[in-house]
């Protein structure tokens, strides 16, 4: 049984993380820590565990592994003294806010033999997999181009904080917004379903609507359009926002030589698929995740929990997750310089 301790916890770790660490039969939550030690005292409430005092001493217990849900800037530094002291790490999105840091985590897994992974969950839902199933089959032929977007009304909807306070909003917490937030996910989906890396960038990322609570335009970015060219000749467009004010969009349009697949965008049928001959086909699927309706099991923790357990690389390590992140230092290079970025 693998005991297992959260760091900062607000709303990612309450309906995600603890639930489905509560969930899995090979855990146990023993530890919690978050600034506000009311957040920390109602996971404990429901799921177990005990409230320590500060993020040093959870990490100096004796948990296994932990998960780091703590805001974008403190990703960093906390996954890395967590895995000197001999923890496994699952560590929320975005990875850090720096490519060095990213690195610097991957070298201290490898320097302390622990597992380090982060919590993208896109490519885990049914549609997602059985969408790379039908690719993989070449019954559409090859991709041509896609289009896929992530967009809701905003964290500061769903955080804990509530409002327009939120850390989220705040560049010394967050470091970057909207395409940190939630483009990752989708650039981690279309690598894993192009089949390729992406070799250049060019991207608008923007804040255009989202304002703090003194009424100023918040100091990170609501809005990112990106156009990723993949090495295999792939292109594509990517968009992530938070001022979809109306219903959340996370969904994916493939382009291929012998027809088109629509993911999660039918209301009734996650995967729409129509050939060039005008024929169509339906899958009846689960829906994907979503911040306004109940959260069923994601599938990240288990994948953690088996990595450990059986001494493997997870598919989302913190190697893996360096190409990610990549492709997101370059968007953000590219909105502010203007030019094409290579990878």
């Amino acid at each position: 049984m693998l005991r297992i301790g959260i760091i900062g916890c607000g709303s990612i770790a309450r309906v995600r993380h603890a639930k489905e660490y509560f969930e899995n039969p090979n855990t146990v939550i023993t530890a919690l820590y978050d600034p506000v030690a009311e957040r920390a005292e109602t996971i404990a409430a429901e799921y177990g565990g005990k409230v320590y005092g500060s993020c040093e001493s959870l990490i100096q217990s004796d948990v296994d592994a932990v998960s780091v849900c703590s805001s974008n800037q403190t990703h960093a530094p906390i996954t890395i003294d967590a895995l000197k002291a001999g923890k496994h790490v699952l560590c929320e999105k975005p990875m850090a806010t720096t490519m060095e840091d990213c690195h610097r985590m991957v070298d201290a897994a490898k320097q302390h033999g622990k597992r380090l992974m982060i919590a993208y969950y896109q490519t885990l839902t049914e549609a997602h997999a059985r969408a790379k199933r039908i690719l993989d089959t070449g019954e559409l032929g090859s991709i041509i181009s896609f289009n896929t977007i992530f967009g809701h009304a905003g964290p500061e909807m769903w955080s804990a904080d509530k409002g327009s306070h939120t850390w989220f909003f705040k560049k010394d917490e967050a470091a970057f917004g909207a395409m940190a937030d939630l483009g990752v996910h989708k650039i981690d989906l279309m690598r894993w379903l192009v089949g390729s890396e992406v070799g250049q960038v060019s991207a608008f990322v923007r804040t255009l609507d989202k304002k703090d609570e003194t009424g100023k335009l918040i100091g990170v970015d609501d809005n990112g359009l990106c156009l990723l060219g993949f090495r295999n000749g792939v292109i594509g467009t990517l968009e992530a926002s938070w001022t979809t004010y109306g219903d959340e969009r996370n969904s994916t349009v493939i382009n291929c030589t012998n027809g088109v697949m629509r993911i999660y965008e039918h209301p009734d049928y996650p995967i729409e698929v129509q050939f060039r001959n005008k024929e169509k086909a339906f899958y009846q699927l689960a829906g994907i995740h979503s911040n306004d309706s109940a959260q069923p099991n994601t599938g990240v923790i288990d994948m953690f929990v088996n990595a450990i357990m059986e001494d493997k690389e997870a598919a989302f390590s913190g190697e893996y997750s360096l190409k990610t992140m990549e492709v997101l230092f370059a968007a953000l290079e590219s909105a502010r310089t203007g030019k094409v970025v290579n990878i």
